[in-house]
């Protein structure tokens, strides 16, 4: 289970529905992936008995991606207003960490 966060907690879920091996997922796959695309389930894939990956549908994908950039724009936001206008040069940067 995993916590996500926004700011705040908002929920716990299960990161996944199932785990398959790699050797399971070469015999599944036209299953595993109908899972993921058609029932949104997020299926886990080992390897030597780690999770190594995870298969997940378009729609998940798309839904982690504008999160990541929600996350990005208010990183930007955040930055931008706390900028105050001061600019050094690449030498002055340069100078400054091998000094």
């Amino acid at each position: 289970m995993y916590t996500i966060e926004v700011g705040v907690i908002v929920g716990t879920m299960d990161i996944v529905t199932e785990e398959v091996s790699t050797r399971e997922l070469r015999s599944r796959l036209s299953d595993v992936l109908g899972r993921a695309m058609y029932a949104g389930e997020r299926i886990g894939v080992t390897k030597n008995g780690k999770l190594a990956a995870v298969v997940i549908g378009v729609a998940d994908l798309e839904a982690l991606e504008a999160f990541e950039m929600a996350q990005d724009v208010a990183a930007y936001r955040q930055a931008k207003s706390e900028d105050d206008g001061g600019r050094i040069s690449l030498a002055e940067l340069r100078a400054e960490t091998s000094a």
